[in-house]
């Protein structure tokens, strides 16, 4: 740590990383101003006026930018429901504890940072990059995980989807409709896997509100993949059009498994490749060394 410290404090590190963040700057500054004017001659061969869109798109930036934050920060409680849920954990104990622990390990860490430093006689730049690290760390790091085990979540469900399609279809298939199958599979997935069951839930809860139409919209907007799109486009059509729906969830779930076959065997396909890089360093270079070594070694002698 004390070496990390003396290594930060020196003048020709400091001027090295400002230096380097000047480059950074102008190569973005660089990058951005090219894509502009790239964009604006291409604009220009079919006649558009690309003064006329930048408010337009000046909006959808700002949109995506509050997007993104709004990913990273969890702002009210509502948020920060939204987020555990989505995350799959569904206790309702934690959602009221996590700012206010954020915002007050916020404040410890800081106060004790700083007199961390001043006990230390550290400088008021060193000061200043250990409280922002912190920051970084309280504020963006849990709503961080979050997301990450959110992500993690929506690819699982993707998976174990076509398991749910053939439940549904044989639901179905017995005589009852889909909300009644959709309400069934979630009380008694309950035991097994808490997610589906949950997801389930969330649907027949909302489907009873606006329209099983709207809550499969919904369940989509929450895991945005591949799967799910497609689950919620066959059966909206097929509740729009009458078709049989035993047949269409049938072939949706063989699909899906063909697809995913289709992933696996794309990853194995790649293995070999990856697998080159670790044999040419570990294997191939040792043994070239082995082998001439000893001539070297006699080379040297003689």
């Amino acid at each position: 740590m004390e070496e990390l410290l003396i290594l930060i404090s020196d003048d020709k590190v400091k001027n090295i990383i400002f230096f380097w963040m000047i480059v950074i700057g102008l190569s973005v500054l660089a990058y951005s101003l090219i894509d502009y004017l790239t964009r604006k001659k291409d604009l220009k061969k079919v006649g558009i006026d690309i003064k006329e869109n930048e408010g337009l798109e000046r909006l959808s930036n700002i949109d995506s930018l509050s997007q993104w934050f709004g990913q990273l920060f969890s702002i009210s409680e509502r948020d920060v429901e939204k987020k555990f849920t989505s995350a799959g954990i569904y206790n309702s104990k934690f959602y009221k504890w996590l700012l206010p622990i954020k915002y007050i390990s916020l404040a410890v860490g800081v106060v004790a940072i700083f007199f961390y430093t001043t006990g230390q006689h550290m400088t008021l730049t060193n000061t200043i990059i250990f409280i922002a690290v912190w920051v970084v760390l309280v504020v963006v790091g849990p709503d961080l995980y979050l997301e990450i085990r959110k992500r993690k979540l929506q690819r699982r469900l993707s998976e174990r989807l076509p398991y749910l399609l053939d439940l549904m279809g044989v639901c179905v298939r017995t005589g009852m409709t889909i909300e009644a199958a959709i309400a069934y599979l979630a009380h008694e997935m309950e035991g097994f896997d808490k997610d589906i069951a949950h997801m389930l839930h969330q649907t027949n809860e909302r489907a009873k509100l606006v329209g099983l139409e709207s809550a499969l919209e919904e369940l989509y907007a929450r895991v945005p993949t591949n799967e799910v799109r497609s689950f919620v486009m066959t059966l909206n059509q097929s509740l729009q059009y009458g078709s049989s729906i035993y047949e269409v969830l049938s072939n949706l779930a063989k699909d899906i498994r063909e697809v995913h076959m289709l992933d696996l065997e794309e990853k194995i396909g790649r293995l070999a490749a990856k697998m080159s890089i670790p044999l040419i360093l570990f294997i191939m270079f040792p043994i070239v060394i082995l082998i001439t070594a000893p001539g070297i070694m006699r080379m040297l002698g003689g």
